[in-house]
This record gives structure tokens, C-alpha cells and sequence, in this order.
């Protein structure tokens, strides 16, 4: 798909500078964290969801971010079958915008297999080209086996868009890359989209950086972190931005939605970017 470039991703998102919401999965089973019963870690998955689309969002992404610490480059099944639970309730209950996936850490093609089987529409890969540090140790990359698992299983109508110089990691390895290089390595390896970050959770991605990969790269840019009401309009050259810290109560993704908080934000890049809001609220 990466050589239909933007052509195939506005086929999916129609509006200039997407927004793409998370919904931050509770704990999952067997991990630490774990207190839920699955029912309700599903309602709260939909309800999360639902309030989104009442609130005029272009998108989400379901993420399995309370299963503290993360597992390398895999999941068990339990965590395989618990995401495809969630993601077909939540594929269910809001059936008119496109949804993702990401399952951490770089769990990927677990990620892919879950979006396949819900009927998702795409999924966020971390470590896609070069090797880096992450929280969990040595991530390498993972472009040619997962593509070849998106054409075993028949996914290829999923989009795979994925991190470079990824927020949480050291790239002390890649030093004498910029981004606009790792960027453009992305693309020859056929990368549906590249995601930029800040440092952390929560933490702004450079624009000029954006800006820069945008000149070198002909698919899609979405900046995956520290989005907000405040600085959004820095961002209106990317095809799309992935919020999700400053949708929550005083802006800490571990806290619950603040319907205001969408509400506001919605209102201001709807109006930047002259698109109509939702009828109903």
C-alpha cells in the first residue's frame, strides 16, 4: 500500500490533519496490573470509544497501555485474545470511523493479527526500520517479517504506520541518522505512514522536524505525541495526530476522558482547518 503514498490514506481519513483518539485499554489478564473483569474492561473500552465519536473525532486507536511493564516484542495469547475481545466490541460499537491498533511493546504482529480479525482498519509498529533501545531492552527491526505476515494472512487492506526515532528509546545507535533518513528507509520499505514523537508520552514533536520529513518522504506524517488545544496549530501539516494525554483530566493518560477537554479541542481544529462539526454532541 505505501505506493499509493497519502492518495491511499485520505481514501480512509477524508479531512485534512486527522485527529486520531486513543483508548487507553485497562489492565489486561495476566498482567500486573490486572484488576477488572474482562466485561468491564470492554465496556470501558466502548464507552471511551463512543464518547470520541460523539465528539466529532476522525479516528482511534486502541492500545493496550495499562499493561505495565511490557512484554519485548511479544504478547501471550491470553493478551492476543483479550485485544481481539475489545477491539470487535469496540469495532461494533462505532462502525463509521476508522479504528487502529498497537499492541506493546512492539508486539506487532500480534497487533496485525488482531486488527485482521476485528476488521480494524490499521496499526501502530514500532521498530519498523534500525534497531534501537527501548524501555524493554533491544528492539530490532521487523519490516520484512511483518509484511510478509500481512501477506500470508490476507491483511493487506490493513495500514501499517509506523515510528521512527520513536519516543521512549535511546537511538545512540542511529546517531548519525536524522530523521528525515530513517524517515525515507521507512518508505523503501514500504511503510504505509511515518509516526513522530517527543521524548516521552505527552511530550511535543518538533514541527520543523515534520516539516523536513514531509519534504523528503511522499507517504503520510502523523505525530504520535504532545498534541494539544494550545499547539495544535503547529501541526496542521501532517496528514494526521494521534492524541491522547491531553484528552484526559489534567492531561495524564492514566485518567479518565474529560468529554470538555475533546469537546474544546475539536472545536479549535475544526475551526483551523475549516472542516464542519459533528451535528450531534
Amino acid at each position: 500500500m505505501a505506493l499509493a503514498g497519502r492518495a491511499a490514506f485520505t481514501s480512509l481519513f477524508s479531512c485534512r490533519s486527522a485527529v486520531i483518539a486513543m483508548v487507553h485499554v485497562q489492565a489486561l489478564p495476566g498482567t500486573p496490573q490486572h484488576c477488572l473483569p474482562l466485561e468491564r474492561i470492554v465496556e470501558r473500552a466502548c464507552a471511551e470509544a463512543e464518547l470520541y465519536q460523539q465528539c466529532g473525532v476522525d479516528g482511534i486507536l486502541v492500545e493496550n497501555m495499562h499493561d505495565l511493564p511490557y512484554m519485548r516484542g511479544k504478547v501471550e495469547p491470553e493478551i492476543v485474545a483479550s485485544m481481539t475481545r475489545v477491539c470487535s466490541e469496540i469495532k461494533q460499537a462505532v462502525k463509521d470511523i476508522p479504528m487502529g491498533i498497537q499492541i506493546l511493546a512492539g508486539a506487532n504482529v500480534e497487533s496485525l493479527a488482531v486488527a485482521h480479525a476485528c476488521g480494524a482498519h490499521f496499526v501502530r509498529a514500532e521498530g519498523f526500520v534500525f534497531s534501537h533501545v527501548a524501555d524493554e531492552g533491544w528492539m530490532d527491526s521487523c519490516a520484512g517479517e511483518l509484511l510478509r505476515y500481512r501477506k500470508a494472512i490476507g491483511a493487506d487492506a490493513v495500514f501499517i504506520l509506523t515510528d521512527i526515532q520513536k519516543k521512549h528509546c535511546s537511538h545512540a545507535v542511529t546517531a548519525d541518522l536524522d530523521v528525515c533518513e530513517v524517515a525515507k528507509a521507512a518508505q523503501f520499505f514500504l511503510s504505509d505512514g511515518v509516526i513522530l514523537t517527543g521524548q516521552a508520552t505527552g511530550s511535543p514533536a518538533n514541527a520543523l522536524e515534520i516539516a523536513k520529513v514531509k519534504s523528503v518522504v511522499t507517504i503520510p506524517i502523523i505525530v504520535g505525541s504532545g498534541v494539544t488545544e494550545q499547539n495544535v496549530e503547529d501541526y496542521l501539516g501532517a496528514d494526521a495526530m494521534i492524541i491522547g494525554s491531553h484528552f484526559k483530566a489534567q492531561g495524564a493518560w492514566y485518567n479518565s476522558i474529560e468529554r470538555s477537554r475533546v469537546t474544546n479541542f475539536m472545536q479549535r481544529i475544526n475551526t483551523l482547518v475549516g472542516k464542519q462539526p459533528p451535528s450531534v454532541v
